[in-house]
């Protein structure tokens, strides 16, 4: 199936990995949806880059953790293209939270995080299903985490969520099949803007030169790196596997303590 007139929505597109795989996607020819919470700018800007590529794009707000919000980003995207051929469910949340300390967390934190993490990729990914199961043709990624293969990460809740996602990936592509593909990637450190922005230029450094020196190919993950391994499912690339769960992440995972 080639590329042309393809329509992709990446939730989570302004900025980040989202906005790599966006651009990604733009180059391969993919028509391109950019979704975003906050910054209409930011999600512009992403889109200025896409048509350089001279593919059509469509910028459209929305809280994934709403359902209404995601039925009408699917919506406009049919108004505008009349198919969608391709899902990456990128937008995601967390709350930094020492793993020891239970009461770093609440229960709200947990729904919270949950809500955006897991519950919004099932409500995009049903609000795209009647589409793409009549077209005969979906690839839905989901964009995950090593903490939901190993419970690292940021807080438990976060890990927990992601450890959701890669189940509800398993289960979606049973349901979903033949006509819908659905994979998940899960990143390790991806060196991005938001790190930098929240722990400052020296910490960031730190934890880069951390990843260089610990992760068996000696590398510190970037977003371009990741979005390759989320492209790869979109496309024909990927055709043969469904239910499957990528890490991508320089072999950190090899790396982390036995306890």
């Amino acid at each position: 199936m080639e590329n042309k007139d393809k329509v992709a929505i990446i939730t989570g597109s302004s900025a980040g990995l989202g906005a790599s795989v966006a651009i990604g996607l733009a180059q391969k020819g993919i028509n391109i949806v950019i979704n975003y919470s906050k910054s209409k700018e930011k999600a512009e800007e992403i889109e200025k880059i896409c048509k350089k590529y001279q593919v059509e794009t469509l910028c459209v707000k929305g809280d994934v953790a709403a359902d209404d919000n995601c039925v009408h980003l699917v919506n406009e995207t049919i108004k505008k293209f009349k198919k969608v051929d391709i899902l990456v469910n990128n937008a995601g949340t967390t709350k930094f939270a020492n793993h020891q300390k239970l009461d770093a967390l609440t229960d709200q934190d947990f729904i919270d995080i949950y809500k955006v993490n897991v519950v919004g990729p099932y409500q995009m990914i049903r609000a795209v299903e009647p589409y793409m199961k009549k077209q005969k043709f979906g690839s839905v990624v989901n964009v995950s985490s090593i903490a939901g293969k190993t419970g690292i990460g940021s807080s438990i809740a976060y890990a927990a969520s992601k450890g959701a996602l890669n189940t509800m990936t398993l289960s979606l592509a049973k349901a979903l099949g033949p006509e819908i593909r659905v994979n998940t990637v899960c990143p390790g450190f991806i060196g991005t803007g938001w790190f930098l922005d929240r722990f400052g230029e020296e910490t960031f450094n730190r934890i880069v030169k951390d990843q260089e020196d610990i992760t068996p190919l000696k590398r510190a993950g970037t977003p371009d790196d990741i979005a390759k391994s989320v492209i790869f499912f979109c496309l024909e690339g990927g055709e043969h596997i469904t239910g499957e769960t990528l890490i991508s992440d320089a072999g950190m995972h090899l790396s982390l303590p036995k306890q």
